[in-house]
């Protein structure tokens, strides 16, 4: 069986991880120094959002070298002790592939340019009506060709065209340079866009919902040509021979239903209908079902990342103890956000922004110890600042069975006496409830107390005594044991 079935994932944004230097932005040591947070946690692996060099255009995901490391987080000496310190605490590293675009700053652009997506013009506009994530036109005209480059976000980030051989050739040549560094496996940034349609023809209006949230001017559009090629296979099976035997988990953002020619060389891709779902049964139930089924066992489930508010920002801080309880006795590849153990909020919108799509609240420091201004992230001064260190840190919650810490470190370890499978089960209204082998969970979305249709022992609470009387507690849940 492979080490991932059932693992945790925890996932480190390195600018806010922890600073080993005191220059305010998290490092590779500084990852390093807390391993033993991630270890004692229970998670079996962890996985680095990029670091590698980058104008930082989109915060890291515009690479400028894919076979190096940004001095800001080290060196690829710093890289290899910290794989190596990883495994010596049994913990795989998974690293952030980033196929579909480049930096404009990747030598790529000028020395190869054949190896990204290009199109003459229609009349004095771009060559269709594609649509970048990001906003306006997904072509920008290079003023020294005459021509148009694609990107599917900003346009310091152009498309490659994975048609060319060599640009196969060399994201493969990418995928073997840190495997052969000891790296476990990559989860693929924007897999759905890596290959387009090759006849550039216009996307038509939207119709039906897309099923998951999009930009308000993206959503206008229908993607039919511009994402999700049926002519995908051909790349993912590249990714898949580069890689070996390496877990690849692919952000794949489609509704779970148009998942399965992905999984059919990836290992798993994100339940992102569970990830948006509002928090009420029946969204949660419907988002749970769909995605068990198309994935097949291979959904990662994830409930909170470096692009979206946090947990709960977008639960309520009354929900995230629930939360973690169904986050992480659902079967298969659980992933957890740095900071979400001890329930972090989103941080103030302020005067200096980094990332120009907004997303600088969801990424402030981990809050390590109490002290305001640090919170034992840095001794200099933070890139961005701790939001509430007093009130939630790790240090503070570390030992205290109340803590929400220390329900995900129970949570955890309860994963595998767990059984297999997993079977939605009726309930009362406002809750969820499924079956893992003789293990019942169920999980009240609501603010009133709502019924148990079980009498069972119970094996985990998310918070001291939420069952009482055959009923179960507002904004509780808890994973029992049949008789």
């Amino acid at each position: 069986m492979s080490w991932w079935r059932d693992a945790v994932v925890y996932q480190v944004y390195p600018r806010s991880f922890q600073d080993s230097d005191g220059d305010g932005v998290g490092d590779l040591a500084g990852i390093e120094r807390r391993l033993e947070h991630i270890a004692a946690l229970g998670a079996g692996a962890l996985w680095l959002s990029p670091v590698y060099p980058s104008p930082l255009a989109d915060f890291g995901y515009d690479v400028s070298d894919h076979t190096a490391v940004d001095p800001v987080y080290g060196t690829l000496g710093d890289f290899d002790r910290l794989v190596a310190s990883a495994h010596d605490r049994d913990l795989r590293l998974l690293m952030d592939l980033v196929p579909c675009h480049t930096s404009i700053e990747h030598p790529w652009f000028s020395e190869h340019p054949d190896r990204y997506v290009w199109a003459d013009g229609r009349g004095d506009g771009p060559p269709n009506n594609w649509l970048a994530t990001f906003g306006g036109p997904a072509w920008t005209r290079d003023e020294r060709s005459g021509r148009w480059y694609l990107h599917s976000f900003y346009p310091e980030q152009p498309d490659l065209d994975w048609r060319n051989p060599a640009v196969v050739a060399a994201m493969q040549d990418v995928v073997r340079f840190w495997r052969a560094r000891g790296v476990d496996g990559f989860r693929i940034d924007a897999i759905d866009r890596l290959v387009k349609d090759e006849r550039l023809r216009d996307d038509p209006p939207a119709g039906a919902p897309f099923g998951l949230p999009l930009p308000a001017e993206y959503a206008r559009l229908e993607h039919l040509y511009s994402t999700n090629s049926p002519e995908i296979r051909q790349a993912l099976a590249a990714l898949r021979e580069a890689a070996g035997d390496a877990l690849l988990v692919g952000e794949v953002y489609v509704p779970s239903a148009a998942t399965g020619p992905y999984l059919e060389h990836l290992d798993a891709v994100f339940a992102f209908e569970l990830f948006h779902a509002p928090w009420e049964e029946v969204p949660l139930r419907a988002a749970i079902e769909a995605c068990a089924k198309a994935s097949k066992g291979g959904a990662a489930w994830v409930l909170s990342n470096h692009d979206f508010a946090r947990l709960p920002n977008r639960v309520g801080a009354e929900n995230v103890r629930a939360a973690a309880v169904l986050l992480l006795t659902l079967p298969g590849l659980a992933f957890v956000y740095q900071g979400e153990e001890i329930g972090q909020v989103d941080g103030p919108v302020t005067e200096r922004v980094y990332d120009r799509a907004g997303r600088d609240p969801f990424r402030h420091p981990v809050q390590w110890g109490p002290e305001p201004e640090r919170a034992g992230f840095t001794t200099g001064t933070p890139w961005l600042a701790p939001v509430d260190a007093g009130e939630r840190s790790v240090a503070s919650q570390s030992g205290d069975p109340a803590s929400l810490l220390e329900l995900y470190r129970a949570l955890i370890a309860l994963r595998p006496a767990l059984g297999p499978g997993l079977t939605m089960l009726d309930a009362a209204p406002g809750v969820v409830a499924y079956a893992r082998g003789d293990h019942l969970v169920a999980v009240n979305t609501t603010a009133e107390a709502a019924g148990l249709p079980w009498a069972a022992e119970t094996v985990l609470e998310s918070e001291p005594g939420p069952v009482s009387a055959g009923s179960l507690g507002p904004h509780a849940a808890v994973v029992l044991r049949r008789d």
